[in-house]
């Protein structure tokens, strides 16, 4: 089928993220199927694809939030359960009960309990910790708010500060800039790339084509199957494009609009 990639042994030994022959099923019809997917390390990839297309189904299954119909997934070499401290996870924004009520630092402070244990209560250092993070996304004045005051931007911000302060090696987000103003974007994309300079792997769902180019340096291309996985300048073509949206992106291409090879 297409869309499966030459494995080459040295990938293999340094990926980030390993997808074998993942299958997910609703009512006995695959959301996703037959997914193999190798994400090296050090590397900000977006997965992209049409409505329906499997990408949120795709990060909850290798975080086994939703039963797999088959499949194996690896995070740095190991199964999720082995190395959970290792992945950071940023779910949808609307999958979460904003009037549940805790603060703002609170929420953050949850980041740190893969690490604690749910029996020590965080201290000092944690909230140290939890306050660095949210400079770091530009919320450190809202701490003490309560999370049904936020705004959205400032809601996905809270999220983003929860999985800054877990210091994962590898991160899993599921459309933060959906419905985003445009300071939350920006704050939200130069941490990605802050990310990817300290050698972390990124994953994010992602729905706008025109701004993957320049955001990312890696696609996935997603419909049901991969298209095609890889480096976003051999990726983001118009012929895979066209592939995975059945020909209702020819807009986006003319003569002069190359996909970027993904510099800043």
């Amino acid at each position: 089928m297409s869309g499966h990639n030459g494995h080459d042994p040295h990938e293999i030994s340094t990926a980030a993220l390993d997808i074998d022959d993942l299958t997910v099923a609703y009512n006995s019809k695959p959301a996703i199927w037959d997914i193999d997917l190798r994400v090296p390390e050090g590397v900000l990839m977006a997965i992209i694809g049409p409505n329906g297309a499997g990408k949120s189904t795709l990060i909850k299954a290798a975080l086994k939030l939703i039963p797999r119909a088959a499949g194996t997934v690896q995070f740095c070499g190991q199964p999720y359960e082995q190395v959970r401290s290792l992945v950071g996870y940023v779910p949808q924004r609307g999958s979460v009960d904003w009037d549940f009520p805790t603060s703002v630092i609170d929420v953050v402070t949850m980041g740190l309990y893969a690490k604690l244990g749910w029996f020590r209560r965080p201290g000092r250092q944690e909230r140290m910790l939890a306050l660095h993070a949210l400079e770091q996304v530009g919320m450190q004045d809202f701490a003490e708010r309560q999370i049904s005051q936020l705004s959205g931007g400032q809601q996905q911000r809270t999220f983003l500060a929860r999985a800054l302060v877990q210091d994962a090696r590898i991160y899993l987000m599921d459309e933060p800039f959906a419905a985003v103003d445009a300071v939350t974007e920006r704050a939200i994309i130069t941490i990605l790339h802050e990310l990817r300079a300290r050698g972390k792997t990124v994953v994010v769902v992602h729905h706008d084509l025109q701004t993957a180019k320049e955001y990312f340096d890696w696609v996935t291309l997603l419909n049901v199957e991969v298209v095609a996985s890889g480096p976003l300048a051999e990726t983001f073509t118009p012929k895979n494009l066209r592939q995975t949206y059945g020909g209702r992106v020819a807009y986006l291409y003319d003569d002069q609009s190359a996909p970027a090879t993904g510099e800043e």
